[in-house]
């Protein structure tokens, strides 16, 4: 993402607020979408809760979908590029411990920016721009359940949940974090992570039969 120049701070009375660089005004818009809903939210609605003019905004980004955008793209880049590396062939490492990995990964992905990934699992496809996003989640899900798929064609994982459902159930277990995970709260980030990787792979683990005398 560019950063440009910083506003110049705006004189409103009484306020004293600095000015905003992109970055910043790209926070404050997400978490606004998020509280009262992207279609709800105006350029206006954003001047205000940063005790800014629209032309100040305007300085930095052209419209509230140039922002929704940028905040679909925080959320979406880096699990896609994790997925992405996991998904090629590496000789060091199998498609049982690559799974591994990208789902630890994608526990870190969302921590890091929870608050874009937390819009991008509210967006419905009311727009080209929401439709690319939920496209690429798509894409993510195919390439994990690939994934499971070649770990279990290894013998490292069961074979008796299809592996698109499977692909399913890691994600939903890790975009739940959104509704609870506070970096602040009872669990740190490790601990989390460890959690969930062996809650899920400790079930997903080929078992040998038990034989009983």
């Amino acid at each position: 993402m560019t950063t440009t120049e910083p506003a110049e701070p705006t004189p409103r009375r009484g306020r004293g607020r600095p000015g905003y660089d992109q970055a910043a005004i790209l926070r404050a818009a997400v978490e606004l979408f998020n509280r009262k809903g992207y279609d709800a939210t105006s350029m206006g609605d954003l001047a205000k809760e940063l005790g800014l003019t629209k032309p100040a905004i305007y300085h930095h980004v052209t419209s509230k979908e140039q922002l929704l955008g940028q905040a679909l793209d925080d959320a979406l880049d880096e699990l896609t590029a994790a997925v992405t590396a996991a998904s090629r062939d590496q000789a060091e490492a199998t498609a049982y411990e690559r799974l591994r990995e990208v789902v630890r990964r994608s526990v870190e992905v969302l921590v890091a920016h929870q608050p874009s990934v937390t819009l991008l699992l509210r967006v419905r496809g009311n727009s080209g721009l929401e439709l690319a996003a939920l496209e690429r989640r798509r894409w993510l899900d195919d390439r994990l359940a690939a994934l499971v798929a070649d770990a279990v064609a290894e013998g490292s994982l069961r074979d008796s949940v299809p592996p698109a459902l499977v692909s399913r159930l890691l994600f939903g277990m890790v975009n739940s974090l959104v509704e609870w995970y506070r970096p602040d709260g009872l669990y740190d980030l490790a601990t989390v992570a460890d959690a969930i990787t062996v809650i899920a792979f400790d079930g997903l683990a080929k078992h040998e039969p038990s034989h009983h005398t």
